[in-house]
């Protein structure tokens, strides 16, 4: 058993991790701007484009619930390292792709090794770190991963108006080669158990089948108009069988690639789900907050991601002393506090109107950042207390899948939820709009006195309609999520203290 590291080697190991997870977090968001750009560029539409996106976030999810057998089998610090390598030179061959087939097929490749990178990123941290200093390390990790993809669109705009799109990608070589040469310098002698296992074959291809089906049915469930679509239905059918099989498998496997017994445990299983719903609904605001002040608020792609940037200002400034000092209380407490922040934010964003000013924008993003701090750290404590060294990889290979995978649910249910909201209010709206109408016939004579005649004056009125209904749809959707974040606190005061690791006291029996 070695030593956990300290002092300047301990800073030195949290730089190379965090940059690491830092670099794959970013690439998760900082390609969505510049598909515009690489579209055209490489003689593609915009729709083609999306497979950018898609092809990486399928991969990722896939390798994310293989990780804990992966670790077993060539040990968790080989595998970091390999994974950050094929990650560089993945990204270098996205910089130089000459068509879409090459830039898509480099994409899977940066997904396969972004994969293993997140949950061993943060199983590195806490085997490493002092057993009573494991939270920090959590939390130092979410204060990275919170980061990269709030500041992820606003680099990803600046590089492609500035630059040019395969520097989106060719930023990751120097971040990736320090994180490679630093994190392998300080921890080869270090090295944990290997386990030569037999591949599981069946439970491998069913994984592969069911969640690239599940993952591919979301990105693009939206364009295809969801079930009325029967490539979405072949893709229901194909992942719903799949994963119903892989969970057969698997439990009866003597050797399952995917380790679905941690679901026996409480706290993994109810903690996994907080997380996963939290996440979800989280994303599902991230999403829908710019795209609104974007197509209906007339903001810059720029100006909406500074919009959303002081969410991160929070978890920045006080993530390391969640982590120091939350083991003094019963982290049931301290994530309820997180789920009754994201709470208080989204009702008070449901009270927006069309003419809510910038600053207005900015508090509650800023206020949102003490849930965000009080989110992952604790939730993530919770779902690996009690769990021996070995088995930790696994639950946060497999707990950060779902967390994923709820952001990817977030994502696509979202817009869809909106845009059907929208059109709920419009017809409601427009039912108004009527020669009958006293207030209706005044609005269009105001319009006509600012110079908007006969048909122009009824197509300004239907503009206004429409964003006034985006505006009740948008707070339609604050308004659910709120109800969401408080629903939450049930699976959190499910969890049973208490919540310790390896070698860690927490308080809270």
């Amino acid at each position: 058993m070695h030593k956990p590291f300290t002092g300047p080697t301990l800073v030195l190991l949290t730089l190379s991790l965090s940059l690491g997870i830092f670099m794959v977090v970013l690439d998760t968001s900082i390609a969505n701007v510049a598909i515009p750009p690489i579209a055209g560029d490489l003689g593609v539409s915009s729709n083609q484009g999306t497979w950018v996106i898609t092809s990486f976030s399928v991969s990722t999810a896939i390798m994310l619930p293989l990780t804990g057998w992966l670790a077993r089998r060539f040990g968790e610090v080989r595998l970091f390292v390999s994974s950050i390598i094929l990650f560089t030179t993945a990204s270098i061959l996205c910089g130089i792709s000459e068509n879409l087939s090459m830039l898509v097929v480099f994409r899977v490749l940066q997904g396969v090794a972004a994969g293993p990178m997140i949950p061993l990123s943060q199983s590195l941290l806490m085997s490493n770190f002092p057993p009573d200093k494991k939270s920090l390390a959590i939390s130092l990790w979410a204060m990275t991963a919170v980061v990269a993809p709030i500041f992820g669109p606003i680099l990803g705009g600046w590089i492609t108006d500035n630059y040019s799109w395969p520097w989106i990608f060719y930023i990751n070589i120097p971040v990736g080669i320090f994180s490679a040469v630093v994190t392998w310098l300080l921890l080869s002698k270090r090295e944990t158990p290997i386990c030569k296992l037999p591949m599981d074959i069946v439970g491998l291809i069913l994984l592969v089948v069911g969640v690239g089906a599940i993952q591919i049915l979301l990105d693009n469930g939206k364009d295809l108009d969801w079930f009325n679509s029967s490539v979405i239905v072949t893709l229901g059918i194909v992942s719903f069988v799949a994963i119903s099989f892989l969970i057969a498998w698997e439990l009866t496997e003597k050797h399952p690639i995917v380790d679905l017994t941690l679901f026996a445990r409480r706290n993994f299983s109810m903690g996994t789900i907080a997380l996963s719903f939290g996440y979800l609904v989280f994303f599902a605001n991230i999403v829908i907050f710019p795209l609104w002040l974007q197509t209906q608020m007339g903001y810059t792609p720029t100006w909406a991601g500074i919009a959303a940037a002081p969410i991160g200002i929070i978890p920045l400034l006080i993530s390391p002393f969640v982590g120091i000092y939350m083991n003094r209380f019963d982290l049931r407490f301290v994530i309820s506090l997180s789920f009754i922040f994201f709470a208080l934010v989204s009702f008070w964003s449901a009270t927006f109107n069309t003419s809510v000013s910038f600053l207005q924008l900015v508090e509650p993003r800023f206020v949102q950042g003490f849930g965000i701090a009080f989110f992952f750290t604790p939730l993530i404590s919770v779902v690996i207390s009690g769990l021996p060294p070995e088995r930790i990889a696994s639950a946060l290979g497999l707990a950060n899948f779902f967390r994923i995978l709820g952001g990817s649910f977030g994502t696509s249910l979202s817009v869809t939820v909106w845009d059907n909201r929208e059109a709920f209010h419009h017809s409601q709206l427009t039912e108004y709009i009527t020669n009958f109408n006293p207030e209706s016939v005044e609005s269009v004579k105001q319009l006509q006195t600012l110079g908007f005649h006969g048909l122009s004056s009824y197509e300004q009125l239907v503009r206004v309609i429409t964003n006034q209904a985006y505006m009740l749809s948008t707070n339609d959707c604050f308004w659910l999520s709120g109800w969401i974040f408080l629903s939450l606190l049930i699976f959190t005061w499910l969890t049973k203290p208490p919540f310790v690791t390896s070698g860690e006291t927490v308080v809270g029996e």
